[in-house]
């Protein structure tokens, strides 16, 4: 039966309601997932962080790959003309570009080291690929027979970031980016909600966070875009993040670039473009919306490793046979499968006391953690604690039922942390019909040190962009997405803002 001591220990500190931004940055340092690196701007991410990464990246290719996808890789520096093809993309980006001008170093009179040969055109280091890969197509289609492209590529992508945090905002971070091409605006449409259909999947199914999903206002459009479709998920301290987007492109960048091909009739016609990415943002994004004051939390579809065995060895004269116990319950738990894939599990061996591990593990975010010491050997049970409850709860199981019942545990966990997130949002957004009700939802009542406040509001738009500026220069609020429901619009209703007629409603947030 569970044993759940009284006394509460928490390994964070300020804790989330405290300090939010505070225990973010300590939950990661606690986990030891990432750091500031002495680039300003840029982050290293530590072997635990990016194993997370690689868990998204393996499971984002599979689906990528189910849906008649392949991987490419394109250049790292694009030509500045690229750019000022498309004058909607280059205004978008132009502030977070950084740009290589010269080529070479050479030692001056003073001995400092400095640029030496100026090139002939500047190249922008990445910050999406839309142009350079555009360039690419235009050689690749000639006929209707040459579509669909559909590509996608792992790379880094650089944005000269002002106010840099880690995962969430880094001058450079990685990420996936599709870019596809095709015959028709409707295929390029469907293109465009499909993939945002996936990013949705994967972000319920495997990190546990609900989103909703919809369409961006025409302020926050992707720059150059006719429609881009998001996901935006909500974290603890209510905010939103933008975790996934999908832009219909339609043939502005084919024109820009040059992507036409001979009709089925014979015509000549550009093609019609989409383009969809997902990044490092998605590790800020886990952490916020389940790490808690005791450290990181792993949903157990993306973390590397389900299950750690922690053996206890108070005296050398035991040691020996508690590893051997462990070995041979690591050996039976590794034969079991969760999710299509084996349960991966670490027997953590360093020579250290079995709480001061323990609480390491905690900090990590470890699924399922499992103790075994020399009593256990000799009651045949074992102690096993899940990451989804208090950090001292411990449940005994007998060792030879337990790689029997790993997978279900993992599975209880996976989907107890997104009924919880589901549950956190839905208690945090709310249906506001008032100017007033609203200013107030969003207004902290210590404006000095403000406190967690506010969250989701779905309220009636009249679509006034004047009104949108309004809002974001008042409240820091802006309007994330104006969400898909069924294909539907939503019932009709009236502008909480300006009185005028309103088509539904949105959905409004602060945002990271």
């Amino acid at each position: 039966m569970a044993n759940q001591p009284s006394a509460v220990k928490n390994a964070i500190t300020p804790r989330r309601e405290d300090d939010f931004p505070e225990w973010y940055q300590q939950v990661i340092r606690a986990a030891e997932l990432a750091e500031p690196s002495d680039v300003r701007g840029c982050m290293v991410i530590r072997p635990w962080g990016y194993a997370i990464w690689e868990n998204m990246q393996r499971h984002l290719d599979a689906m990528f790959k189910a849906t008649g996808h392949k991987n490419a890789y394109f250049p790292l520096f694009i030509p500045l003309s690229y750019f000022e093809k498309e004058a909607a993309h280059v205004e978008g980006f132009a502030k977070e570009c950084a740009v290589v001008t010269h080529s070479r170093l050479e030692v001056n009179a003073a001995g400092k080291m400095v640029p030496a040969s100026p090139l002939g055109e500047p190249l922008v280091v990445r910050p999406t690929s839309e142009t350079i890969i555009g360039a690419t197509y235009a050689k690749w289609v000639q006929s209707y027979r040459d579509l669909p492209i559909l590509i996608n590529q792992w790379a880094n992508v650089v944005r000269w970031e002002m106010r840099p945090r880690v995962f969430l905002r880094t001058t450079e971070f990685l990420w996936q980016e599709g870019h596809t091409v095709h015959e028709s605006e409707g295929e390029a449409r469907e293109e465009t909600k499909r993939m945002l259909d996936v990013y949705e999947t994967f972000v319920r199914d495997h990190l546990a966070i609900p989103v909703f999903s919809g369409e961006k206002s025409e302020s926050e459009r992707f720059p150059g875009a006719v429609q881009t479709l998001c996901i935006e998920a909500m974290v603890q301290d209510r905010k939103a993040i933008q975790a996934g987007t999908s832009h219909f492109l339609g043939q502005n960048f084919a024109k820009a670039s040059g992507i036409r091909f001979q009709t089925r009739d014979g015509k000549q016609e550009f093609g019609w473009t989409t383009s969809w990415g997902m990044s490092t943002r998605m590790v800020g994004t886990l952490i916020m919306a389940h790490a808690d004051d005791d450290g990181l939390i792993l949903p157990p579809r993306i973390a590397q490793t389900h299950v750690v065995i922690i053996p206890i060895t108070p005296k050398e004269e035991s040691r020996a046979a508690v590893l051997e116990a462990a070995d041979k319950l690591a050996a039976a738990v590794r034969e079991t499968r969760y999710a299509d894939a084996p349960i991966e599990v670490e027997i953590d061996r360093r020579d250290l006391g079995g709480g001061i591990k323990n609480w390491e593990w905690i900090k990590k975010g470890v699924p399922v953690r499992v103790e075994i010491g020399p009593r256990d050997l000799e009651s045949g049970n074992i102690a096993v604690s899940r990451r989804d409850q208090p950090a001292q709860t411990k449940e005994f199981v007998p060792a030879t039922d337990f790689p029997g019942r790993a997978a279900g545990l993992l599975d209880a966990i996976q989907q107890n942390l997104l009924q919880r997130a589901q549950q956190f949002r839905d208690e945090n957004t709310r249906v506001i019909d008032s100017r007033e009700e609203f200013y107030e939802f969003f207004t902290p009542k210590n404006s000095a040190k403000p406190e967690i406040h506010g969250g989701f509001a779905l309220a009636h738009w009249s679509g006034s962009r004047k009104i949108e500026e309004q809002i974001k220069n008042d409240l820091k609020v802006t309007i994330r997405c104006i969400p898909i429901s069924g294909g539907t619009l939503g019932p009709p209703g009236v502008c909480i803002f300006s009185g005028m007629p309103s088509v539904q409603r949105v959905i409004w947030a602060k945002s990271y």
